[in-house]
């Protein structure tokens, strides 16, 4: 029989919390429940209102992984929901971590968190930018801190402030807070930014994805800031080896990295770092740091 639990008055069956996820570090179900309970505070801030996607894996990184953005069969009827407009197939109904039982029930499924850079209240409005920092091999995160220290400069000539996140995979990713901004004109600056670092820094950065383009570079992907995308949100893990966390850094951080295992953060390190820095990213909830997009690109 599956354990119940109570959280915050609700019942919930957790399965198989015995079970090895990540088996390279022999990493149970239950610590990935439990990583989640002792993040949930910084963890829900950066869901709130944010329609989640899920990559599910089950059976651990290695095992079948699949990727849903619909509300999943046998979900509680007490898990907020809300209605996405900006899916290719036309409105789905799409799920919001708004609570700690919401949060473990989701942990259970054994997920990455997925959003978009808008909230349900205003959606295909962003009031976020994102730029995912994707290194091509031989190339790693080392080199993509060269290219986020650029463009952290870039943008604060255009007036807007830019916090790091590691990926949680292999790269990094720069995060604006702006004033509520459709999309497309987001994507679009994005874009610009990408175009104007590749002319910059030609042999670092790639704004195409073209993969034979890819090697020994810096892929800068603007594409997420699209309506229809979605971007791991911070704290949470991911599919990986080993249970790596998308991790907030400091610029400190990101100018002293020589190595990738400098800026790679596996779940047992979010504790600690939160205890030591408080949650890095914080700047993103306050209002008050959002910036308007410049009227057009340079």
């Amino acid at each position: 029989m599956s354990p119940i639990t109570v959280v915050e008055g609700r019942r919930l069956s957790l399965t198989n919390l015995d079970k090895v996820i990540y088996p390279e570090t022999g990493t149970t179900k239950g610590e990935v429940v439990h990583y989640c309970t002792i993040t949930a505070d910084p963890l829900l801030a950066h869901l709130h209102d944010r329609p989640l996607s899920f990559l599910r894996y089950p059976d651990g990184p290695d095992g079948q992984r699949f990727f849903t953005k619909n509300v999943p069969p046998g979900t509680p009827s007490w898990v907020q929901t809300c209605e996405v407009p900006h899916t290719t197939s036309g409105p789905t109904r799409q799920v919001l971590v708004q609570d700690l039982s919401s949060l473990v029930w989701a942990a259970n499924l054994v997920v990455e968190l997925h959003a978009p850079q808008w909230t349900s209240g205003a959606p295909g409005r962003a009031d976020r930018l994102v730029l995912d920092l994707d290194p091509g091999v031989p190339a790693t995160v080392v080199e993509c801190c060269t290219a986020a220290e650029w463009l952290r400069e870039r943008l604060a000539a255009d007036g807007l402030g830019a916090w790091a996140k590691t990926s949680g995979s292999k790269g990094l990713h720069l995060v604006v807070p702006i004033e509520p901004t459709p999309s497309e004109r987001t994507t679009a600056y994005a874009r610009s930014l990408a175009v104007e670092a590749q002319r910059a820094l030609p042999d670092l950065v790639v704004h195409k994805m073209t993969k034979a383009l890819r090697p020994g570079k810096v892929f800068i992907d603007f594409s997420q800031n699209a309506a229809a995308k979605t971007t791991a949100v911070a704290y949470t893990l991911r599919a990986r080896a080993t249970p790596t966390v998308s991790t907030p850094v400091t610029w400190d951080e990101i100018a002293a990295c020589t190595d990738p295992a400098q800026l790679t953060f596996r779940f047992e390190a979010i504790a600690p770092r939160l205890a030591r820095h408080g949650d890095l990213l914080a700047p993103l909830l306050d209002p008050g740091r959002a910036r308007p997009l410049p009227q057009r690109p340079r």
